[in-house]
């Protein structure tokens, strides 16, 4: 058993996931909690080890947990409950991590649904957005200058394994121009024109979500060929990032599904 916070692989893991820098230049992420594990597991992650408390071994969930771990061939160690709270992000650790390198997913070549977030700063807004995005057929996230990092500990948690099956790029927005070339570019305003309803979401299409606080910046609008909101109840002046931006999506989905079935003529 692991005990003393002094050792290599306890501070690499703390480093991990207190420092953005480390993160980018290690290329590695820290997967918390037994579904998050799961989901690595499920999506065939080459995960680098996990720690794992004796609480979490003894439960039915984990001991099957840490054997298929085994089986993939993963160095599992069994840390104390204070060196998993020393490398824990959250309150209450369920008692397992992992760490694995970043997901390397292709960008679609030519992209039909692509996701841009503009200055979401709020970690678990763009983590539940990027959960929300995998769930609604995006085929790649866009995160421009001023956004939240995408492997913070936060993020990581709210998106719930999104990171292991949806492209997620931060980039500067010639950058951003370039990859949604031949797309429809649509940005979510409080003033848009048009009503999300109204609009044909089957086109190849970009969205664009700007910041709760400050909405999104020159550089978006200057993107953006038309704008787009979401009919609300007299006196209510915005939604959650994150609620908005599920509700557009989800029409998206609904419309393209449709479209799917719609025989042929």
């Amino acid at each position: 058993m692991i005990t003393s916070l002094q050792n290599d692989k306890v501070k690499y893991a703390r480093a991990l996931q207190r420092r953005r820098r480390v993160r980018h230049r290690e290329r590695r992420l820290v997967f918390e909690g037994l579904r998050l594990t799961e989901e690595a597991l499920r999506a065939r992650a080459s995960l680098d080890f996990a720690f794992y408390t004796e609480a979490a071994g003894a439960d039915s969930r984990g001991e099957k947990l840490l054997e298929a771990l085994r089986e993939t061939g993963v160095p599992c160690f069994q840390v104390s409950e204070s060196v998993m709270i020393a490398c824990s992000d959250t309150e209450s650790p369920q008692g397992l991590l992992a760490v694995l390198p970043f997901p390397d997913l292709p960008h679609p070549e030519r992209p039909t649904l692509s996701l841009i977030l503009d200055r979401v700063r709020d970690p678990g807004n763009l983590g539940t957005i990027l959960r929300t995005a995998l769930a609604t057929g995006v085929e790649q996230v866009l995160l421009a200058p001023g956004t939240a990092d995408f492997s913070n500990p936060k993020v990581v948690r709210a998106a719930m394994g999104a990171h292991l099956r949806l492209p997620v790029s931060a980039l500067g927005w010639r950058n951003i121009s370039e990859t949604i070339a031949g797309c429809e570019v649509w940005l979510a305003a409080p003033d848009g024109d048009a009503s999300y309803r109204a609009v044909d979401w089957t086109r190849p299409t970009a969205l664009i979500i700007g910041s709760e606080a400050f909405g999104a910046g020159e550089q978006a609008h200057a993107l953006a060929q038309g704008r787009v909101s979401i009919p609300m109840t007299p006196g209510v002046e915005s939604l959650n990032t994150a609620v908005a931006t599920a509700v557009i999506l989800f029409k998206i989905m609904e419309q393209r599904t449709a479209d799917k079935q719609r025989p042929a003529t």
